[in-house]
Parts: structure tokens; C-alpha cells; sequence
């Protein structure tokens, strides 16, 4: 599958390919965001086959930094993939997707299905 724009939830989503580039360091973020310039895009998708090993780890600060590039930008970020055994081992990950999911830029869903159904509830479109 190629990267493609489609609908979800009424809102129009980048969808990365899961072959895609990893995300291994900032610079990758801005890469991703750069690839979304002048298209009208509410979500970008990002599988969790394309984040690199360190992004998981927050003590090496990727994450953070990665997150923190598509929040300046104001770019809202889906990270869809299951992350159930990462975030069992580790308190730290729990935390930073459960308070990612709190709110409205950021969120880790596990597949489509859950990031459609969670867009559409959202009353004012963000």
C-alpha cells in the first residue's frame, strides 16, 4: 500500500504506508510534515510499524521530540498499531499514551477501525 489521503470519521487523513521510512530521529518528523505541505489534511496516520526502536524507549527523548515537531506544527498525529505488550512493560509508555489520548492532537489507537470511531465522536471536528 502506498501513502493515501482518504476520509475517516468526516475528517480527511494522510494515511503513511507501514513500509515507509522508520522514524528513527526529529529530522523524520519534519519529513513527514514537509510531505504533507499544501495538502488539506486534518489527521496524519502513522502505523507503528514505521517507529523506530528508540521511540518506544522515552528516556531517549524521540518521542518527545517527534511529538512535540507535529504539535508546533500544528499537525494532529494518529499513531495506529497495537502497543499492548510495549505499554504492559513499561509504566512510563503507559502514562505517555494514556495522557497522549487525553487529549486532542496527539493520540495511539490500535487499528482504523478504533481512530475512525474516536474522530467521529469528536463533536467539533478536531
Amino acid at each position: 500500500m502506498a501513502d493515501e489521503m482518504t476520509t475517516l470519521g468526516g475528517r480527511t487523513v494522510f494515511l503513511c504506508d507501514a513500509a515507509g521510512p522508520r522514524v528513527t530521529r526529529e529530522a523524520d518528523a519534519l519529513d513527514l510534515i514537509g510531505g504533507l505541505w499544501g495538502l488539506e489534511v486534518d489527521w496524519l496516520v502513522l502505523p507503528t510499524a514505521r517507529l523506530g526502536e528508540d521511540f518506544l524507549r522515552l528516556r531517549t527523548g524521540l518521542a518527545g521530540a517527534v511529538i512535540q515537531k507535529f504539535v508546533t506544527y500544528q499537525v494532529r498525529l494518529a499513531i495506529v498499531g497495537d502497543l499492548s505488550a510495549e505499554v504492559e512493560a513499561s509504566d512510563a509508555l503507559r502514562d505517555f499514551v494514556r495522557e497522549s489520548n487525553a487529549g486532542r492532537r496527539v493520540w495511539f489507537v490500535p487499528d482504523l477501525a478504533a481512530l475512525e470511531a474516536r474522530l467521529t465522536a469528536q463533536p467539533d471536528g478536531t
